[in-house]
């Protein structure tokens, strides 16, 4: 597929919309519509058989829904992954951690946006008051054992990829460790 050009529709603090004009590989002519977001920072807070969730309301699915700690930086600013996780970790949780790894990447939607995200584990957790945004004062956390979260999930009750993906690597990180 060849992109023949560009063109921003919208734009906000936390994102932009495009579209671009492209040529299929058998020369047909179409438009492809393309989220920007900045990339993201998701952070796995772990303390033994616990895990840190945050739980806030998702206005586009309009429901309040649990998963780990995630976001970006303001005004679709480029940032370090790990400062950017710490930062998200203390904001949302209020939890610092003594130790972060990273456990790899996410790509969010590849199929409409552009945005992509770095996975951490957070262990040797220190506990202090969270920082949260504007957009996140409805937000609460909570520590759950592992086994009531992986049940969430088989329930239905979490239902966020990032958060399921991102357990993945954590699960793949463990069963690599000798």
């Amino acid at each position: 597929m060849e992109s023949l050009g560009t063109r921003q529709v919208y734009a906000n603090p936390w994102m932009t919309v495009r579209e671009d004009p492209i040529r299929r590989a058998d020369g047909t002519e179409g438009i492809y519509g393309v989220v920007d977001k900045p990339d993201y920072a998701l952070v796995i807070p772990l303390d033994g058989e616990r895990i840190r969730l945050v739980e806030q309301f998702r206005y586009p699915l309009g429901l309040r829904r649990w998963e780990f700690p995630q976001g970006t930086a303001p005004d679709r600013a480029d940032s370090d992954p790990l400062e950017l996780a710490g930062r998200e970790l203390r904001e949302e949780t209020g939890l610092r951690a003594g130790k972060m790894i990273e456990l790899g990447l996410l790509d969010v939607a590849p199929g409409m946006t552009s945005q992509r995200g770095r996975v951490f584990l957070a262990t040797q957790l220190t506990e202090g008051f969270h920082e949260r945004e504007l957009e996140e004062q409805d937000m609460r956390s909570a520590w759950f054992p592992r086994a009531d979260f992986e049940s969430m999930i088989a329930k239905g009750e979490i239902t966020d990829a990032q958060s399921i993906a991102a357990y993945t690597l954590l699960l793949l990180h463990e069963h690599s460790q000798p």
